[in-house]
Order: structure tokens, then C-alpha cells, then sequence
């Protein structure tokens, strides 16, 4: 059970770069549970806010409801309380509440509340999942705004109002004039997080409008590159950050957009790329060719902190 209060947990994860690890799997795709202790140990050793096991990097969407507590015990277990660790749910609002049971019993400080499946629905119909979940733990709760989850100012107020525990928003769609909206309207009342895929592509406009940290997908796999672009950011370094726009991040994106789901798939390719190899993604994802692995590493091979994470991986 956490210790945190949700009002904490929110402050802390405000405070700095967020990070999704990605979930190991062996070559029959059952958990690594081994490997992902030694990530998870190593990534903590860097400036990072908050860990967000079993989120959208760590294939929530392919981890059945008992896998996920499962996952979560491991990092709570691994990080010590050195950084705060949040889970993912998601699905149905019965399925999301079970797993926000699972996820808190093991230890979680919060959670990340990912769209329902596949529905599309109503503000209404919204809001009563976003309270179901949140009247379920006593942890804080995070939405996640993308997709077919879409929550209106008006709607998010409601639920400030109604949920103590709701105390973050993750924005996922890119909607400058929503974002500023819900800014406007709930002010200091959340915390306000950047989860578009590769936020740092965001981070720098975002951060104007409130939006003071981001889950950098990267951190997996580059952390030194990762943590330095963050802090160009809070300082407004514009030269730095263009340099690791141009350098990095938009070709990393050009690879990544080649095919659908490639979101997940080069985060993984990343990390055997630098020795931390943590095996396939999971069907109906694709692992990338040969061709594209050599493209990845000539690129993370190029920046200046490959050789200390390499190095760090033996």
C-alpha cells in the first residue's frame, strides 16, 4: 500500500521527467521478471519523477488483469520507494477497477487511467468510469485524455469536484486549445502531464501552458540524452533542444512512423540496442527488421552519451 498521499504523488511527478518501462518478455512472450528488475534498478539511478509500470510503453493493452498487479508488485519491490511508481488500467470500467484494486494492493502509489475499450461514448458516460475508478482506491488517479476518452473542461471540473483522488491529466491528442481550456478552467487543482508519442516534440509549447512535465518514452533506452533535453526544456534552452530535435527525436519519429504500432515496437528496439535486451513485443505488435535495428543503432550509436550506457549495460 502506498505511503504517498495523491495530492504528494501528484507534486512529485510534476517536479520533473516522467518515464514508461517497458515490460520484458521472454521469447514465448511470458514476463521477464528478472530483466525487468535490472531495468528498472537502472533507471532509477537517473533524475526521473515517476515510473509508470504496465503503461502504454510497458504493452498494458496486451497484459491480462493479473499480469498487471503482477508487474507492479515487481517495480514497487525493485525501486524501493526511491521514485514513485504508477500502474496502468484501463478497459471496461469493471476490468479497470479490478486491476486499480490489484494495482494498489501492490503497492502503487498511482495510477494512470488509460481509455475504455473500443467504445465510444458520452461525457457522461465518461465521467461515471473516471468515478468508478477513482472511488475504488484510495490512491491517486491520473485520466488520460486520447482517443475514444476525450474529456471536456466542464466534465473534468465535475470530477475534481466529485474525486479528491483525481489529480493529474495526461493529454495524449495535441489539442493546444483544449489543452489551454482545461488549463483555464481546473488551474493548479491537477497536474498536468505531456503524453503525446515522443512529447518531447511537444514539450517546449506545452510547457507554457502549464504543462511542467512529460513521459519521455526515450528515457527507456537513451536516459542521459533524455534527462539533459528535459532540463533544456525547464530552463527554455532553445539550442539545445533544436539540436535534439534535428538530431535525434525527428529521425528516431521517421522510423517509427514507417509502421503502425512502432510506437511501442522501437522503445524495445532501443533497449537491445544499448544491451538491455527485453525481448519481443507482443502480438499483434511487430518487432522492427533488421534493416530498421541497424538504422536505430547507427543513431543512438551517434549521440554523445551511447558510449556511458553501453558501458553501463555490461
Amino acid at each position: 500500500m502506498s505511503k504517498m498521499t495523491p495530492q504528494e504523488m501528484a507534486q512529485k511527478i510534476g517536479s520533473g521527467l516522467l518515464s514508461f518501462p517497458v515490460t520484458p518478455f521472454k521469447a514465448d512472450y511470458s514476463f521477464d521478471e528478472a530483466t525487468y528488475r535490472a531495468n528498472m534498478d537502472w533507471l532509477c539511478g537517473y533524475d526521473v519523477a515517476g515510473l509508470f509500470a504496465a503503461g502504454g510503453t510497458g504493452e498494458f493493452f496486451s497484459l491480462t488483469p493479473s499480469e498487471v498487479p503482477q508487474v507492479v508488485k515487481v517495480a514497487v519491490d525493485e525501486t524501493r520507494g526511491r521514485v514513485p511508481v504508477l500502474a496502468g488500467t484501463g478497459y471496461g470500467t469493471a476490468t479497470a477497477r479490478e486491476i486499480a484494486i490489484g494495482a494498489e494492493k501492490a503497492g502503487a502509489d498511482g495510477l494512470l487511467l488509460l481509455p475504455p475499450y473500443l467504445t465510444h461514448s458520452e461525457q457522461d458516460g465518461l465521467a461515471a468510469h473516471v468515478e468508478a475508478v477513482c472511488a475504488a482506491v484510495k490512491i491517486g488517479v491520473i485520466v488520460y485524455n486520447r482517443d475514444n476518452a476525450i474529456l471536456q473542461p466542464d466534465t473534468l471540473a465535475r470530477l475534481a469536484e466529485r474525486c479528491p483522488n483525481l489529480v493529474g491529466y495526461k493529454d495524449g491528442i495535441g489539442d493546444i486549445e483544449l489543452m489551454t481550456r482545461v488549463y483555464t478552467k481546473l488551474g493548479d487543482r491537477l497536474t498536468y502531464i505531456g503524453g503525446l508519442p515522443t512529447a518531447e516534440t511537444f514539450a517546449l509549447p506545452y510547457l507554457d501552458m502549464g504543462v511542467t512535465t512529460y513521459s519521455s518514452a526515450v528515457f527507456n533506452f537513451v536516459p542521459e540524452f533524455a534527462t539533459k533535453f528535459y532540463a533544456a526544456v525547464r530552463k527554455r534552452d532553445h539550442e539545445t533542444i533544436h539540436a535534439g530535435l534535428k538530431d535525434f527525436i525527428l529521425p528516431l519519429i521517421a522510423i517509427r512512423n514507417r509502421k503502425k504500432g512502432y510506437a511501442v515496437s522501437i522503445i524495445k528496439a532501443g533497449m537491445k540496442v544499448i544491451g538491455r535486451d527485453s525481448g519481443p513485443v507482443r502480438p499483434p505488435l511487430t518487432d522492427l527488421t533488421e534493416q530498421e535495428m541497424a538504422e536505430l543503432t547507427a543513431l543512438v550509436q551517434q549521440l554523445p552519451a551511447a558510449q556511458s550506457t553501453q558501458q553501463a549495460a555490461e
